[in-house]
């Protein structure tokens, strides 16, 4: 059994509840979230990554969490399981996840995947000892640590690497975790809480998110003005979080949220911090939508991280076309080179997705810049005009 690559398994079923929600995290709002509406996607997010997985299970001894943790997905997908651990109850709790990583590392596993958000990192870097490997499914509404893959699909490249014997460099990676109630609050305070062993392939796994906002006014007040001039009664734009949109409405002199989804027509905000039901609504009212949405820096990503309210069916009711990227040259320059991140968690919508995506830089300049769902080398970014 020993020559098998043991692979360890944990999902945290309540992270990123709050995401389409607008509640910003999940850290002790699941019951408000889940009586909202809220669907579960940790273990939509872990069967993308263990069905790319299929055709190597015979290679792989899989031990998991118990019940929802992990056991009965990898079951439903026909690998053979054995169950460590024990939970406290039928709803699973941080101390679930502390209790089963521990047991789990403890049992003896290469490899212990996970899925959550910076609190589920931070409860692995809790239990685990330091030598201990590990890698992150993202599947909470904000993470800002580096122990994650950019996407489920991309988990599983870095495993099908270790399974087939390819050279993969470890590293120890950030841990970091932010205050949900100033975050609720549009404030961003984040904290190094320590590190974990990760493998490093550097198209396959993110960055460390960088905080705090960009100062680059004169730029966002000609990407405000060119904004103003695009108002009409028909066409509603949904404005995503980040500090680009949030001082792009700013010089517009209207009120928007830092880090929620706001939405406006015809020069007026109709709908602050919205969630993705009420944009859902808006968008059946009928009329053109147009979705603005910025790059989370130092990581890229433009779908997926804190802005799960634009939502798959959100993106498909405006047409890909009418998804537009907002960022400053200074911004594009602190990725380096390296593509725009895709993980709405719809493959086929980030496969559309894929490839050059029109770049609001400035008044009436547009820029094209690669996007990626699994951060490999796109083409060359250039002018549009």
């Amino acid at each position: 059994m020993r020559d098998r690559f043991r692979l360890g398994l944990l999902i945290n079923p309540l992270a990123g509840l709050g995401g389409e929600t607008a509640l910003k995290g999940s850290d002790g709002v699941a019951a408000q979230a889940l009586k909202q509406g809220a669907t579960p996607r940790a273990p939509q997010r872990v069967r993308q990554t263990l069905e790319a997985l299929l055709d190597l299970r015979e290679q792989l001894l899989l031990r998991a969490a118990p019940g929802p943790m992990g056991a009965d997905l990898a079951r439903e997908l026909g690998f053979a399981v054995e169950e460590v651990g024990q939970l406290s109850s039928t709803e699973t709790q941080a101390a679930d996840t502390e209790a089963c990583a521990a047991a789990l590392a403890a049992a003896g596993v290469d490899l212990l995947l996970f899925a959550g958000g910076d609190g589920t990192a931070r409860n692995i870097c809790n239990s685990v000892p330091d030598n201990q490997l590990v890698l992150g499914v993202p599947a909470g509404v904000k993470i800002h640590s580096a122990v994650y893959a950019v996407n489920p699909r991309a988990a599983a490249e870095v495993l099908r690497l270790l399974l087939t014997g390819d050279l993969v460099r470890l590293t120890q990676a950030d841990v970091r975790d932010i205050d949900e109630v100033a975050f609720r609050q549009g404030q961003v305070r984040t904290r190094l809480y320590g590190e974990l062993q990760v493998p490093e392939e550097g198209r396959f796994v993110q960055q460390v998110k960088q905080g705090g906002r960009e100062q680059e006014t004169l730029v966002l007040d000609d990407i405000a003005a060119w904004l103003q001039e695009e108002q009409d009664g028909d066409t509603g734009w949904i404005l995503g979080p980040g500090s680009s949109n949030y001082g792009i409405l700013e010089a517009m002199g209207l009120e928007g949220t830092l880090l929620g989804v706001d939405v406006l027509r015809d020069g007026e905000l109709i709908c602050r911090d919205a969630t993705e039901a009420q944009l859902w609504d808006l968008q059946q009212q009928g009329g053109e939508w147009r979705i603005l949405v910025s790059a989370i820096g130092g990581q890229g990503h433009i779908l997926g991280r804190g802005n799960q309210q634009i939502s798959p069916r959100i993106v498909r009711a405006a047409g890909l076309d009418n998804v537009l990227v907002v960022a400053t040259k200074s911004k594009l320059k602190t990725l380096a080179g390296r593509p725009f991140l895709l993980d709405s968690g719809d493959p086929e919508l980030d496969q559309a997705l894929t490839g050059l995506r029109r770049v609001i830089s400035g008044y009436r300049e547009e820029m094209l810049y690669p996007a990626s769902w699994h951060g490999g080398a796109e083409p060359t970014p250039s002018d549009a005009c």
